[in-house]
């Protein structure tokens, strides 16, 4: 893979690292890819350039840069412990404007060809939401955003498609909330919301027990279809 860290300047100062993956081609449209509670670990990379390989040009931040930069966790007890922690200790709003500042890197790079979307798992599946509601991203993608629906407000702000994926047998998100953002989106075209059947919370990350191969292979197909859509080259 054609990938490096790179720096990206906070807006309030400092600088932080974001992982950047390039398509074979070199450019491509646009993915701010936003981790889980478990930093931009080994699966969150390779993320990055299995979607790289798919075209686009993906970008993703250490949302955890002002608690403990470079933080990788594993999907064991002590990581999720650790992640949970730093979750506590971040502050959306914040982790939002910094991930708004490497929105605008990317949008800059020579290697990205226009369009971006935001995409995100678990918190970043949350922040993906936040940055629908609070920047000029194209489109976004959430998995199993947590928290999604204590923050239905936001909504209203949000203009641009959006994709998002939910588990049914989540004990972080029941059927009851996921209808609760349903019942929120009522009447929006460009808003798709997919449910998929007898599966737990973090289906996508391969390195997780949670791992579902039938349910993470159609949520990525459609999301390729969604950016396909959204996201012309």
């Amino acid at each position: 893979m054609n990938s490096k860290w790179i720096d990206v300047k906070a807006g309030d100062g400092g600088t932080f690292k974001a992982y950047l993956s390039l398509p074979p081609t070199g450019r491509g449209p646009g993915i701010l890819l936003i981790q889980e509670i478990f930093g931009v670990n080994e699966h969150i990379r390779g993320v990055a350039d299995q979607y790289a390989m798919d075209g686009y040009t993906v970008l993703a931040p250490d949302v955890f840069w002002r608690e403990e930069p470079g933080i990788q966790l594993g999907y064991d007890k002590d990581g999720f412990a650790k992640g949970l922690d730093l979750v506590r200790r971040a502050k959306f709003t914040q982790c939002t404007q910094d991930l708004a500042d490497a929105l605008k890197l990317l949008r800059g790079l020579p290697e990205c060809t226009g369009p971006v979307a935001s995409m995100g798992y678990c918190m970043g599946g949350r922040l993906s939401y936040h940055l629908a509601a609070e920047t000029d991203v194209d489109a976004a993608v959430c998995y199993y955003g947590g928290g999604i629906p204590t923050v239905l407000s936001e909504v209203p702000k949000i203009r641009a498609p959006i994709l998002l994926h939910f588990a049914e047998n989540d004990s972080f998100i029941p059927l009851p909330s996921v209808q609760s953002v349903r019942d929120a989106f009522a009447g929006r075209d460009n808003v798709m919301i997919e449910v998929y059947e007898g599966v737990e919370h973090g289906f996508n990350c391969w390195s997780r027990s949670n791992y579902n191969q039938t349910a993470a292979a159609l949520a990525r197909g459609r999301t390729l279809a969604f950016l396909a859509t959204n996201l012309p080259g």
